[in-house]
C-alpha cells in the first residue's frame, strides 16, 4: 500500500520542464590576449591593460608562462576596449576589441589580441 501511494505521487501526469539549454553560464566569457617580443617570443610576466572606452572600467592581468593572459573579460562589455601590454621599458601599441552582446554573454570580437612590445 505504501508503495503504491509513493508511485501515484511520483506519476501525477504533470508536464516536464526540460531546463537545461537555455539556462545562461555564470563563468565570464575571457579574451585570450597573448604578448610577444618584436622578435616574436612569448612574454612571460608581461602586465596587460585593458580599458573600456567609455565606462573607463579596466582589468589587469599577467602573463603567465606561455605568454597568455586571459584577465580580460566580458566584464568590460559592452563597446570598444583598448588593449596594451607592458613588460620592463617596453610597450606594445594599442589594440582594440569590440564585445559583441546577446542575452546572455559578450563575445570579443576579434576572439584573441596578440600584444608585440616595441623593441
Amino acid at each position: 500500500m505504501v508503495l503504491g501511494l509513493a508511485c501515484l505521487s511520483a506519476c501525477d501526469n504533470r508536464p516536464v520542464v526540460d531546463r537545461g539549454g537555455d539556462v545562461c553560464s555564470e563563468e565570464l566569457v575571457s579574451l585570450k590576449v597573448e604578448v610577444i617580443t618584436a622578435h616574436g617570443a612569448l612574454v612571460k610576466g608581461a602586465t596587460v591593460t585593458a580599458i573600456n572606452e567609455e565606462s573607463q572600467e579596466s582589468i589587469t592581468g599577467v602573463t603567465n608562462e606561455v605568454g597568455v593572459s586571459r584577465a580580460v573579460n566580458e566584464s568590460l562589455a559592452p563597446g570598444l576596449t583598448r588593449l596594451y601590454a607592458t613588460a620592463g621599458a617596453k610597450v606594445s601599441p594599442a589594440a582594440e576589441v569590440e564585445w559583441q552582446c546577446d542575452d546572455c554573454h559578450c563575445q570579443p570580437v576579434p576572439g584573441a589580441v596578440t600584444l608585440q612590445l616595441n623593441p
